[in-house]
């Protein structure tokens, strides 16, 4: 198996609901997200996958939380734009560009500050 990881950032603004202290309060962070792919075998030029094409699908899935105020962006209507949250959500739209037949994402980070991240996966 081979890993692969593309570091990328965002700037977005939210506010955790039903949150007791500060960060019920209106405040924003500068993200970032570290997405890995798994890959069983290598192309015909022998790369799993163009570090340039996984950061553009990167791109393209952190664009709507760019300087966004997350608690206007769907699905972050619904639910609380944690970390967590935030983290799976990105998971998800990840897999929808990524997955294929011999590549899949394994995992998404999300880090809110230098020493505050959270991490989804599956099995």
């Amino acid at each position: 198996m081979y890993e692969l990881m593309v570091e990328q950032t965002f700037a977005s603004a939210h506010q955790l609901r039903g949150y007791k202290g500060k960060c019920e309060n209106l405040h924003g962070h500068n993200w970032k997200v570290h997405i890995h792919v798994l890959a069983d075998k290598l192309n015909d030029i022998d790369i799993a996958i163009d570090f340039h094409d996984l950061k553009d699908m990167a791109t393209e899935v952190l664009s709507p939380l760019d300087h966004a105020m997350l608690n206007e962006v769907f699905p972050f209507t619904e639910i609380n734009p944690s970390s967590e949250n935030i983290a799976k959500w990105i998971y998800d739209s990840m897999r929808k560009k990524v997955d294929s037949e011999h590549l899949r994402v394994s995992a998404v980070t999300v880090w809110e500050s230098e020493t505050a991240s959270a991490t989804y996966y599956e099995d």
